[in-house]
């Protein structure tokens, strides 16, 4: 029997004829490549994710959420109200409606599939989280790299890329997933200004959540009827409760329940209730806020150690570090050798600009010095250095 392969064809101008996406056999090439670093490595510090020991004990959470009165209900509700009560009172802007997703980059795949077309223009910053290049190859879209600095997206880089009608324009509006940075007040001023002249779709990606330092805010407040905020709650209350929320018009919402209908159709109430008892219990707000505070002492504690061997770095936030490096490979190379392993920039970055990630959010003291040795000798560089990102 003869197998049939699909795509679909879209033109771009005079660039020609392209085929966008495979139907075939879909997948996220980016992040497959993430891991598999040989037997040798004894510092694995290429995934950002939480460390288990600073998670809430979710015992009384599920045992509370356990208690749902819609527990079991077939009714295929946006969020449950127990966890829209919990989460609204902390939205950074009055969303008009909610849905909770099966995690932060569930979220934005529903939003990519429903609202991106193959062909499509969709601004993103660069560099970004893996996956969502990875969920926007697969749809076939065409990427615009919005470029970035210390204080978010370039306002006049992104003036330039909305002149060609792209559908959506996605950034981190707090911690960012690969830099650390943070949009400061007068960058999210200036960029409320670009986009006003525009009508393009703002996504709003908030993957570390809770755990971010600085507080909440959208674009929302502005252009409530073209933005969809997302905020995961896996990094700051366990990767194991899949969960997110993510707002906006009405309308929206019911696009992208609809497509949900075709699979899952809601969220597990006993999850969302879990995550909904969490943000309203005030032992696990305190216990947030200390490993909000533990990993700060972690990323400070390796900033230094790089300092005292010459590389000077800004400190920023989250649950990594960001380090420009001469070369990617030189540096993976380098610090494979002495069993590390980290995550080399090519795995999100659309431009040229050469780095690693490395996370700290398992970073165990005994291993600090030999790890602060070897990254600066991975970086390729023997001088102080300070990040341009």
């Amino acid at each position: 029997m003869k197998r049939w392969r699909y795509g679909v064809l879209a033109g771009k101008g005079r660039s020609g004829v392209w085929v966008s996406g495979n139907t075939v056999m879909p997948r996220p090439i980016r992040f497959e490549k993430i891991g598999n670093y040989g037997d040798n490595i004894q510092a694995d510090l290429a995934m950002a994710s939480p460390d288990p020991a600073l998670l809430p004990n979710l015992q009384l959470a599920l045992q509370a959420a356990i208690q749902s009165p819609q527990l079991n209900s077939y009714h295929r509700e946006a969020i449950s109200p127990q966890l829209l009560r919990a989460v609204q009172p902390r939205w950074p802007y009055p969303a008009e409606a909610f849905l909770a997703t099966d995690g932060g980059f569930d979220a934005m795949n529903l939003v990519v599939q429903t609202l991106v077309s193959p062909g499509d223009r969709v601004i993103i910053e660069d560099p970004t989280a893996t996956r969502l290049l990875d969920m926007l190859d697969n749809v076939g879209a065409e990427i615009l790299p919005l470029a970035c600095d210390s204080e978010g997206p370039l306002p006049e880089v992104l003036s330039t890329l909305l002149v060609k009608s792209p559908v959506m324009v996605i950034y981190q509006p707090r911690t960012h997933s690969a830099t650390g940075h943070t949009i400061s007040p007068q960058r999210r001023h200036e960029l409320t200004q670009v986009l006003a002249s525009s009508a393009t779709l703002i996504v709003e990606d908030d993957g570390i959540g809770d755990l971010s330092v600085a507080p909440a805010w959208s674009l929302g407040a502005a252009f409530p009827e073209r933005t969809i905020h997302v905020r995961s709650f896996s990094k700051a209350y366990g990767p194991d409760l899949r969960l997110a929320v993510l707002s906006a018009t009405a309308e929206m919402v019911k696009r992208i329940q609809a497509w949900r209908n075709f699979g899952v159709s809601w969220t597990s109430r006993i999850l969302q209730d879990a995550v909904a008892w969490l943000l309203e219990d005030a032992a696990t707000q305190q216990q947030i806020a200390y490993a909000k505070e533990s990993y700060r002492v972690r990323r400070e504690r390796l900033l230094q150690a790089l300092a005292a061997r010459g590389m000077l770095l800004e400190a920023r936030d989250g649950l990594s570090i960001y380090i420009p490096v001469l070369s990617e490979q030189f540096a993976m190379i380098t610090l494979a050798a002495r069993g590390i392993a980290v995550l080399p920039g090519e795995r999100c970055r659309l431009g040229p600009v050469q780095f690693i990630r490395v996370s700290i959010a398992s970073l165990h003291e005994q291993q600090l010095e030999m790890i602060a040795s070897a990254l600066v000798i991975a970086s390729g560089r023997e001088i102080s250095l300070s990040a341009n990102l």
